[in-house]
């Protein structure tokens, strides 16, 4: 059974400690921004669960897309290292990554 993409991204980051994802999703509806770093998850546009069990990127969510940058993440002056990547974009990152 295949992860759900919430899941697999946190995993990919705790395989690449260095990166952060920004993840531009509609939850329910609603538009959300999520950063992904270190195996953990947070919203940007709303509130975040205490307990990390709740996914924060729910199944059903729809990915927008997802931008890789170097950490530390600072919003004033990020680093890209890829833009606007499509959730089929970054499924092939992760098969050919192997995470």
């Amino acid at each position: 059974m295949t992860q759900p993409a919430g899941k697999r991204l946190e995993q990919y980051t705790l395989t690449h400690p260095k990166e952060v994802l920004l993840v531009r999703a509609e939850i329910e509806g609603e538009p959300d921004e999520i950063s992904i770093f270190k195996g953990f998850s947070s919203s940007l546009m709303r509130a975040t669960a205490f307990d990390p069990d709740v996914p924060v990127l729910p199944e059903g969510a729809v990915i927008h897309s997802i931008d890789r940058l170097l950490s530390p993440y600072n919003p004033a002056q990020p680093h890209f290292i890829a833009q606007n990547l499509s959730w089929a974009d970054f499924l092939a990152l992760l098969e050919s990554d192997e995470c």
